[in-house]
């Protein structure tokens, strides 16, 4: 087989330590920087590179690694797992997503037991099994983050052969899979990358130090292999999309942006296997460039997380009104209405927790598909000091009106793992680091951070085994009620936006929206459904609504619709056609 290895840095040479031997390899003289050498090498063969004379180091663009970051690279063959089932693919438009963390979905935390419940997922009715980061790094456990080789597939979960039964496993479900991908940053321990080369460039700084180089010197390779990471992971592992992690962080002064590359290439790809393949961004910048198409100068990604939403739901839902919740505090159900029917709160409008103004507005004739609604993710769950979902300080209804309003919004709709049934275990910041003054920094970091913004509890030890172990799934909590009710309810929801695909080609400026302030009520008209929720958490709310609309479904029987007036009693939703 043939090695190859980009290190411009190696001056006196580069020799390929394969088991035992030390091979020198030679320059390539049509690719500068690059070295090869081919050789006898079958899958599970142990290599690694040293460059001038120094120690052995794995693979920049290793495939597997066995023995963690820090180890020796493993040879694998891409084509070598025999797939049961065959997979068309599965679009982003009229997709239902289901963002899944593979160590704590079970207590086991690996691929073949996340797997093991994917029937609960199927049943759910949600289209597409998103996966938090799998890349390599340090230790066992930890939210992926912190990946150091974006080639590969951590091993504790599974390594490569895992991830491929895995999504084998969920296309025999009949659900796509959508992975989370890392390219604005590696993580602080085994990120061997810039030994080899100018992977990272002080041109730029980033809250994680000097920023990947994706425009300066020598950074069309590096461009080069984290789009090729990519595209790897699509076709090897026959994934429906890539959820793309804060993108806002990727520095690119250049004339084409990294991100209209990757577009442009996995709509190559797309167009090479038949399958249709999606890039979703998560993006601070609440910019219309992001998933604009390329043909009208846009980056050209296909959806993006709306955060605008999240924090509008999350302040009508919880009053909650610190930080960045402070604008959306100040008028509620304003602030979601405004969502709902524009997608970005922030579309040039003055952001206090900024200091500046801050978006632009969408275009009305926005696919709604193209922004990702949710209640909850890892993020605003896993970065409150407690780790606390909605379910531990909202009733069951308002947990209700927070499904309808996301699985029947016009965006494409998400859901963070447990979420359907109401968990109630915490999710928590946890990590799993080797090198003990990290673990310390991470440590008193984490406690400093959340006392600089008032909180006085307790913040858990992210080392400590406990924290991750508490942030397992209890899957006794959907067979008993209230779980067991919401996990209905959300079956419901689900199966109603199935059988109104409509609801998925919709353009922004379509949706309707009325409410009142002060009693708490909203309503929602998107295609031929009406959906009503009353947050108010004693009064009953009289929603004026259309007399000939037909019920569909009803978080409480009390809920009555006549004479063009809908009476639903507090903390409660219903959804009309």
């Amino acid at each position: 087989m043939l090695f190859e290895v980009w290190a411009p840095t190696a001056a006196e040479g580069v020799v390929l330590r394969l088991e035992a031997r030390g091979l020198p390899m030679e320059r390539d003289p049509a690719r500068p920087g690059w070295w090869t050498l081919r050789v006898e090498a079958g899958p599970g063969t142990r290599y690694g590179f040293a460059l001038d004379g120094g120690p052995v180091l794995p693979d920049p663009r290793s495939r597997r690694q066995p023995d963690g970051p820090d180890g020796l690279s493993a040879v694998v063959d891409p084509g070598a797992y025999e797939w049961r089932h065959p997979w068309q693919g599965r679009p982003l438009a009229g997709a239902v997503l289901y963002e899944l963390h593979v160590g704590t979905f079970t207590p086991e935390g690996t691929f073949d037991a996340a797997a093991a419940r994917l029937p609960h997922v199927a049943r759910l009715g949600v289209t597409h099994v998103e996966l938090m980061p799998v890349s390599p790094f340090p230790g066992t456990h930890g939210w992926g983050y912190d990946g150091v080789a974006p080639w590969a597939v951590h091993e504790p979960y599974g390594g490569p052969d895992g991830l491929a039964r895995f999504v084998d496993a969920a296309h025999g479900a009949g659900l796509g899979v959508v992975l989370d991908v890392v390219h604005n940053h590696l993580g602080p321990s085994g990120n061997h990358l810039p030994a080899y080369g100018p992977y990272f460039t002080g041109r730029h700084r980033t809250p994680w130090g000097d920023a990947v180089n994706l425009d300066d010197a020598g950074s069309d390779e590096v461009r080069a292999s984290f789009g090729g990471s990519a595209l790897a992971l699509l076709r090897d592992f026959r994934l429906d999309g890539l959820r793309l992690d804060a993108v806002h962080t990727l520095a690119d002064d250049r004339a084409r942006h990294f991100l209209d590359e990757l577009s442009a290439a996995v709509d190559a790809l797309a167009a090479e296997t038949g399958r249709p393949l999606f890039l979703v961004a998560e993006s601070d910048r609440n910019d219309p460039r992001t998933t604009t198409p390329r043909t009208v100068h846009g980056h050209g990604l296909h959806a993006q997380w709306n955060d605008d939403f999240h924090h509008a739901l999350h302040v009508a839902l919880t009053g909650e009104a610190g930080a960045l919740y402070a604008d959306f505090a100040r008028a509620p159900m304003a602030a979601l209405a405004k969502t709902l029917t524009g997608g970005f709160f922030h579309d040039g409008s003055y952001s206090s927790f900024r200091g500046r103004r801050h978006g632009a507005p969408l275009d009305p004739m926005t696919p709604t598909h193209r922004l990702v609604g949710f209640a909850q993710n890892h993020d605003q769950v896993g970065n409150r000091a407690a780790g606390d979902r909605l379910a531990v300080s909202l009733p069951p209804g308002l947990l209700a009106c927070a499904a309808a309003l996301v699985l029947l919004s016009p965006f494409t709709p998400m859901l963070f793992m447990g979420e359907e049934w109401g968990a109630r275990t915490p999710w928590l910041y946890f990590t799993d680091h080797t090198d003990p003054d990290l673990a310390r920094a991470v440590r008193e970091g984490r406690r400093a951070e959340f006392a600089a913004h008032g909180w006085d509890g307790d913040v858990a030890d992210p080392q400590a085994p406990q924290t991750r172990e508490r942030s397992c799934l209890d899957w006794s909590e959907p067979e008993r009620d209230p779980h067991a009710a919401l996990l209905a309810w959300h079956q419901d929801l689900i199966a109603l936006r199935r059988a109104h695909p409509g609801l998925a080609h919709t353009s922004l400026g379509a949706a309707r929206v009325t409410y009142d302030e002060d009693t708490r009520w909203l309503a929602l008209s998107s295609g031929p459904l009406s959906i009503a929720v009353n947050l108010h958490p004693g009064e009953t709310a009289a929603v004026p609504l259309p007399a000939h609309l037909e019920m569909l479904a009803t978080w409480s029987t009390a809920s009555q619709h006549e004479d063009g007036m809908l009476l639903l009693p507090p903390e409660s939703a219903a959804v009309l056609r």
